[in-house]
């Protein structure tokens, strides 16, 4: 149960889109009282990750399979396209290599996912997190699913389609990147881990995420349409990181989604990590989000993150998170060196409900559009 999938194909790529629907509101876009989202974009379809270097705003869009930068008029000057399932995306500080991550294929036939380097003079390394993660499988000794189920609960799972345990199973999907020191750090979606990728493309495992315990209560149970016998048992599902970025206290924080169906049937599970760069340590920082996307950290250490399925962008301040700006679609969040707050939407993926474009943001404070930093 990869995921179960949460990540789907779509546009022949491999994007974080969800296999259930949205349950936040679509519509207009809902501000704080202090808070402006001023569209600078209407011409995209799914920007997962966005990188605010300067001036200049770097946008992955999975499903236009499209790496580029924005336009003043909102189109994206291509730099990388076609670019299967593009999803993150980093200028590095000395603005001399660009790291993107691509991953071709669909849930369960990934045939390609691997971390992009190019730099000066026209250079190009691919690092292969497919291949790596063939070799080594980082949490192939993690125990998911339950652990000495009865028969009852086994031949319930598997009349749902639940693999009833198992170890982690070969899966890539190069999903973010962020620069650490001199080195790549990319969270694979697939592998359920962060690798450390140097210029050369040399790849090892800095972290793996532990599995995510969801005991299913009698009311989780029966809204599944699983029989009594499955409540009360505790399922272990895959963490699935989404995002990383460098705090300003050098460690690093990762988003991830709870494996399994993601909605309100088993509640909010999406959490928030601290990982140290150096040993590998993981430690959860907050919980409690649907459908954690991505995720930037203010110009004081405060965390933003993205909340898909919520259709907002909560802050996390001490390890304490609420609310700080509802956003329809919301898939991605970014902040600038000068403090700025971007976000990505997608475009409406339940063609049943109210059909909106895929938008990139600029959030600003108060009249007059100005940039602020942020601080709630």
């Amino acid at each position: 149960m990869k995921k179960s999938h949460v990540l789907v194909a779509g546009a022949a790529a491999l994007g974080l889109v969800l296999s259930t629907p949205v349950v936040a509101s679509a519509g207009p876009q809902r501000p704080a009282p202090d808070l402006d989202p001023v569209v600078r974009s209407e011409q995209v379809v799914a920007p997962f990750n966005l990188d605010i270097a300067g001036r200049k705003v770097y946008v992955a869009d999975g499903f236009a399979n499209v790496v580029g930068t924005l336009s003043k008029d909102g189109s994206i000057s291509a730099i990388a396209s076609p670019a299967a399932g593009a999803s993150g995306v980093e200028r590095s500080r000395d603005a001399r290599t660009l790291a993107f991550t691509t991953t071709d294929g669909g849930p369960g036939a990934i045939t390609a996912s691997g971390l992009n380097l190019w730099g000066p003079r026209g250079s190009k390394v691919y690092a292969d997190t497919l291949a790596y993660e063939t070799a080594n499988n980082p949490d192939a000794s993690v125990m998911y699913g339950v652990a000495n189920p009865s028969p009852c609960v086994s031949d319930a799972l598997t009349a749902a389609g639940l693999p009833v345990s198992y170890r982690g199973v070969v899966d890539s999907h190069a999903y973010s990147v962020t620069q650490w020191g001199k080195k790549w750090i990319v969270a694979d979606a697939g592998a359920n881990a962060l690798l450390s990728i140097d210029k050369r493309g040399g790849i090892r495992t800095l972290a793996v995420l532990p599995a995510q315990p969801t005991t299913i209560t009698a009311e989780m149970a029966s809204n599944l349409g699983l029989p009594a016998c499955v409540a009360g048992v505790t399922y272990r599902f895959e963490a699935v990181p989404t995002d990383v970025e460098v705090g300003r206290d050098g460690m690093l924080y990762v988003t991830t989604l709870p494996g399994g169906p993601e909605s309100a049937v088993l509640g909010a599970r999406g959490s928030l990590w601290k990982v140290n760069p150096w040993t590998g340590k993981v430690k959860r920082v907050a919980s409690g989000f649907l459908g954690a996307t991505n995720l930037a950290v203010g110009k004081r250490g405060e965390i933003y993150v993205a909340e898909y399925f919520a259709s907002k962008i909560s802050v996390v301040t001490k390890g304490k998170k609420k609310d700080f700006l509802q956003l329809t679609n919301v898939v991605a969040v970014e902040s600038g060196r000068n403090g700025s707050l971007w976000a990505g939407t997608t475009i409406s993926l339940d063609p049943s409900g109210p059909q909106v474009p895929g938008t990139i943001v600029e959030i600003v404070k108060g009249k007059g559009h100005k940039k602020a930093s942020f601080r709630h």
